[in-house]
């Protein structure tokens, strides 16, 4: 409170002495006396929340320790009883729990706050005592605040303790979805038993759906599918079209191998966002184009609310059924609080190039780096996803570019890595390729793509091909039927000289697998045995396969200069 002092009022007020100096005005002699910061309420609780928006827990704790001693709302006290029991601080704890209650603390909400003092000592049997005082508090919250309390608790062991003592079928209210909660929280805590105990007594007591779908679930777990059938059936009976309760059953079908069921389950009856989504993956999972152009067409037919919070999925559709302009209509019309964007802005950016559009695409994807500036882990996605799409253009410097600063964002991520290295060797920078392997291989000794990647590099370099072959024999090892590998094989055969090996394997791989680096190294074997004419059909073969491949050219052009 601001408190005004007059002062040099000693003189009687009236008609001042002739000749006397007039009297100076009554503000150049007032006082502003104000409180210290340690006794001004609004001073400590805009402390205690800075603090918080810092997460300086200390710092709130003692802000709002000084707060509740200046503030009579017993609300101040309750945060600062939280603050002091989260910072482990427990004089402050029982002073906070104490001004509380002074100030009018419910029971339940004070009980609540000495059990998780309790907890936070090891003190089992107050924690107990307190958490009893809390569910018999007749607070309409209690359970669920009962349940917070044991899973913010450090020792699952203690929690699980405690759910078994006081959550007894006795003492749980009749309302099923405590007892479903309190199932799912021995479940979760691994008290299996217990949890399988409460979910059988909920189903007989109440038998509503989600006490049978409930424990169905749990009978699956325990590998009991015939069980778990019978329990949703049930459920499914007391509430057919209940929309959950449909894709946890479809989830456990498909989950079991019976896509087939988990797509007529869904077919029928209400739909939402989330039945198309998983009826999308099942037909996507078995090919099924028909139904994935009828779930389009459906889709497409639907409310304009549901169409809105599935524009994602009607991309995706539009993609998988090779409607690339519709697919980039549709992505772009995911809002940017969806929580699939950054997921829609890539796939824009690889339709984009895939429909000749390559400028936008990296301008997609440059927009997205900006975007994402503060999310490291998207910000390289965005960086990966540009990277890629300059090595599919053969585009090798700007592909190193951008997985330089992919790298910068995550150091030595292996992926990374590993695709800079390809970058580095195609555009002939073998030492920097060999680098990044090398590193690779540091911090993934077992990678085989990796181990091949390296062989590969030091063969077509000519040069170290005792390790070059060193390292591909472990990746043949590893996976003796891959082409990729294969061909690593073939070519290191043709720089030792073995010519014959090297058209059998390479032959091998190219017959496996038309890539159009195979054939080109297949032809150049060919062209080198004096095979000129075998040569040139396997190069032909490869031009149709990639018309612009520079590997092509260039072998072409040493061959036939």
């Amino acid at each position: 409170m601001v408190v005004l002092t007059l002062a040099g009022c000693a003189m009687a007020l009236g008609k001042p002495a002739r000749g006397s100096a007039a009297p100076a005005q009554p503000l150049n002699h007032m006082v502003v006396a104000t409180s210290d910061a340690d006794h001004d309420l609004v001073a400590q609780l805009m402390a205690g929340e800075m603090a918080l928006t810092h997460t300086d827990l200390k710092g709130a704790s003692a802000a709002y320790s000084r707060a509740m001693m200046l503030s009579s709302d017993p609300r101040v006290a309750e945060q600062a009883a939280a603050l002091a029991i989260a910072v482990r601080d427990v004089p402050a704890a029982e002073t906070a729990i104490a001004r509380w209650k002074a100030l009018g603390a419910k029971s339940g909400p004070l009980a609540q706050a000495r059990a998780e003092l309790a907890l936070s000592q090891g003190n089992t049997d107050e924690a107990q005592r307190q958490l009893e005082l809390l569910v018999s508090s007749g607070d309409p919250d209690a359970w669920r605040q009962f349940g917070r309390v044991l899973l913010g608790s450090r020792d699952a062991a203690q929690a699980a303790q405690l759910l078994e003592a006081v959550a007894t079928p006795q003492r749980l209210p009749p309302d099923p979805q405590a007892w479903l909660a309190m199932s799912e929280l021995g479940d979760k805590l691994e008290r299996h038993a217990y949890a399988q105990q409460i979910a059988d007594a909920a189903m007989k007591r109440f038998g509503t759906a989600e006490t049978y779908a409930w424990a169905a679930q749990m009978k699956f777990r325990n590998g009991d599918k015939a069980g778990a059938k019978v329990l949703f059936d049930k459920a499914l009976a007391k509430d057919p079209k209940n929309t959950r309760l449909r894709l946890a059953y479809a989830t456990l079908l498909g989950q079991s191998g019976d896509d087939a069921g988990a797509a007529r389950l869904l077919d029928s009856g209400p739909q939402d966002a989330d039945t198309y989504a998983l009826r999308a993956a099942l037909a996507a999972r078995s090919n099924d184009t028909k139904t994935l152009t009828r779930l389009y067409n459906q889709l497409q037919r639907s409310p304009k609310e549901l169409q809105k919070s599935s524009a994602y999925l009607l991309g995706q559709l539009a993609e998988m059924l090779d409607h690339k302009q519709e697919a980039l209509k549709w992505y772009g019309e995911v809002p940017d609080d969806d929580e699939h964007a950054f997921d829609a802005d890539l796939r824009s950016a690889v339709l984009l190039q895939a429909t000749g559009r390559s400028a936008e695409a990296h301008e997609q994807l440059a927009q997205m780096q900006t975007d994402y500036l503060d999310q490291p882990a998207l910000l390289r996605r965005a960086y990966e996803a540009d990277a890629e799409l300059y090595m599919d253009e053969q585009q090798y410097t700007q592909a190193e570019h951008a997985f330089s600063r992919a790298l910068q964002v995550m150091p030595d991520d292996p992926s990374l890595l590993y695709g800079r290295g390809l970058a580095y060797a195609e555009e002939g920078q073998v030492d920097q390729a060999v680098t990044d392997f090398r590193r690779l291989l540091e911090l993934k000794p077992d990678d085989t793509d990796a181990i091949n990647a390296l062989g590969y590099t030091l063969a077509d370099a000519n040069r170290d091909l005792s390790e070059a072959q060193r390292l591909i024999e472990t990746a043949r090892a590893a996976r003796p039927n891959d082409p990729a590998i294969q061909d690593s094989w073939g070519w290191l055969q043709y720089r030792l000289g073995h010519l014959d090996q090297a058209e059998t394997t390479l032959r091998s791989a190219w017959q496996a697998n038309k890539d159009a680096d195979v054939g080109v190294h297949l032809g150049e074997v060919l062209w080198k045995q004096g095979r000129q004419e075998d040569a040139r059909r396997v190069f032909d073969e490869v031009r149709k396969i990639d018309p612009q491949s520079a590997n092509l050219h260039n072998t072409l052009k040493r061959l036939n200069p």
